[in-house]
């Protein structure tokens, strides 16, 4: 048999296995790719704090480590970017995206996590908005991420979501799709795409009302995984937001305040 299509997964652990690298990888495995990961970050809920992140940034130099293993190993057909969540973790990443010139980056534009110093936040915001976001071939911002990238106070419409890809889009990314999911006003569950000619909506019937977990990493790992496989962008993404939709119907609940994406069958 021949071997599957690779994608090249930078992301964070998160230990209860609902999102992160854990969830990326079982995506893809669920979609006939394979994946390699170089860890960017150690998340791990603190049941004792309402389930708050300790967050641990992996160092630079690991990160690079990681990804010249990866690289000299296989050829990525594309590339899911998740948490980084430091600036040093940026420039590395940036690094590498540049030195290797990879197709298919599909960047989840995550810019802060609980538990890491609010003081921080503004720093990750303009070094991946100036490092990484103009590599991106694909940025998948949810509303709150959208809302910070592009500029506009307030997301409250499908027509805002447009609005905010196409400003998103200005700072280099080729394509952006704004999550609405859960957040969109109505029954209906909207993610916007601005492929950079045109507005496409994604909608499906909104499963509940309460986010899950994973779902962000899920819908933008699968897009790479589409791509990976060949398919244009809109397939790509028509068929990633059915699996996630799928998925959020499968959720599975622990202790933890939230459900988790279930990926498998």
């Amino acid at each position: 048999m021949s071997n599957p299509p690779v994608t090249f997964v930078i992301a964070g652990s998160e230990a209860t296995g609902g999102a992160g690298v854990q969830a990326d990888l079982r995506t893809l495995q669920e979609l006939g790719v394979y994946g390699a990961a170089a860890l960017t970050c150690i998340v791990s809920f603190d049941p004792k704090d309402d389930w708050n992140h300790r967050f641990v940034p992996v160092d630079a130099q690991v990160i690079r480590d990681q990804a010249e293993a990866i690289l000299a190993d296989w050829t990525p057909a594309s590339v899911k970017i998740g948490m980084l969540g430091a600036v040093p973790t940026i420039e590395a990443v940036r690094d590498v995206l540049t030195e290797a010139k990879l197709p298919n980056i599909v960047l989840d534009p995550v810019l802060i996590c609980k538990g890491q110093e609010p003081g921080a936040a503004l720093d990750i915001d303009n070094s991946l908005r100036a490092e990484v976001l103009p590599l991106a071939d694909v940025l998948t911002p949810n509303v709150i991420e959208a809302q910070i990238l592009s500029g506009i106070e307030s997301l409250e419409s499908v027509a805002d979501f447009g609005e905010a890809a196409k400003r998103i889009a200005d700072h280099g990314a080729k394509a952006v799709l704004v999550k609405g999911g859960v957040d969109t006003p109505g029954d209906q569950a909207v993610d916007v795409l601005w492929d950079g000619s045109e507005l496409v909506e994604f909608s499906r019937s909104k499963i509940g009302e309460n986010r899950v977990s994973g779902a962000g990493d899920s819908l933008a790992t699968a897009i790479s995984a589409g791509l990976a496989l060949g398919q244009d962008l809109h397939t790509a993404v028509e068929n990633a937001k059915e699996f996630v939709t799928a998925g959020i119907q499968r959720a599975i609940s622990a202790q933890t305040p939230f459900d988790v994406v279930w990926q498998g069958k």
